[in-house]
């Protein structure tokens, strides 16, 4: 599934292609969205702002309309030459001078206003942002070691409600830097060690969101079986939490 520096790295692409322009053209090429008529709806109104909260992106449009984005487990953001051969996964297309960009797939793509933006339970309830600029280290960890203090600490990262943005990769790649058993309750997590696992998650979160997923660490995700690159030891994986996400990380040194 993207994770919060796939949105922020699709609304960093998006910035200068779109923001604080009308588009020239938009297309929902999709039969299923033809009810919602996006083109005629949106036609003529300028892109004020694009931003980013941990997995979700807004396009926000003037006259407070809100196009709310969510890429689940196959969605993306491509931007590309205009006029290139149409693409048959595409939901959106918004097109300005000689670029366009494009949602392919993703369960969410939705016209809201501004008000119900702010207020959508869905949205309303997400936590803070681990890539806000504003993100605070210190709530952050009462929320992670207070909230269900005997649930696994690999789960908790995942819970959009406690902190939004980290998904399986940086759960994992984050509490194996930090040395941390994911396993462990999060209330018997110490302070200075989730202060770690969050430090390596937003520094190495925010570096993927500038310089593309290349930039992402893989110590221990989808590496299951290999050796282990600090201790040697085996990388193991399985299923955590109510959603079975699988966690990956090495017994030898995390503990």
């Amino acid at each position: 599934m993207p994770e919060g520096d796939t949105i922020h790295n699709a609304a960093n692409r998006l910035r200068p292609l779109l923001e604080g322009r009308v588009p020239d053209a938009i297309e929902s090429p999709q039969r299923r969205h033809a009810p919602d008529r996006w083109p005629e709806r949106l036609a003529g109104r300028r892109i004020e702002a694009i931003d980013a909260h941990g997995k979700h992106l807004f396009l926000r449009f003037e006259g407070e309309l809100v196009l709310h984005s969510h890429l689940g487990m196959t969605g993306s953001w491509l931007t590309r030459a205009a006029g290139a051969r149409p693409h048959g996964r595409a939901w959106l297309v918004l097109r300005a001078g000689e670029r366009e960009a494009l949602q392919l797939g993703g369960p969410t793509l939705e016209l809201l206003t501004a008000a119900r933006a702010r207020t959508d339970p869905r949205l309303a309830r997400l936590g803070p942002d681990i890539l806000g600029e504003r993100f605070d280290e210190r709530a952050a960890v009462h929320r992670l070691r207070d909230g269900e203090p005997e649930r696994a600490i690999g789960d908790a990262l995942l819970d959009q409600q406690a902190l939004a943005g980290i998904g399986n990769i940086w759960k994992s790649e984050s509490c194996f830097a930090a040395r941390v058993d994911p396993w462990r309750a999060a209330g018997e997590t110490s302070g200075s060690e989730l202060v770690e696992i969050l430090r390596f998650a937003r520094e190495q979160m925010a570096r993927s969101a500038r310089e593309g997923f290349a930039a992402r660490p893989r110590a221990v995700y989808r590496r299951a079986g290999e050796p282990c690159p600090r201790c040697g030891g085996r990388v193991r994986s399985r299923g955590q939490g109510d959603a079975n996400r699988t966690t990956y990380w090495c017994p030898g040194c995390q503990r």
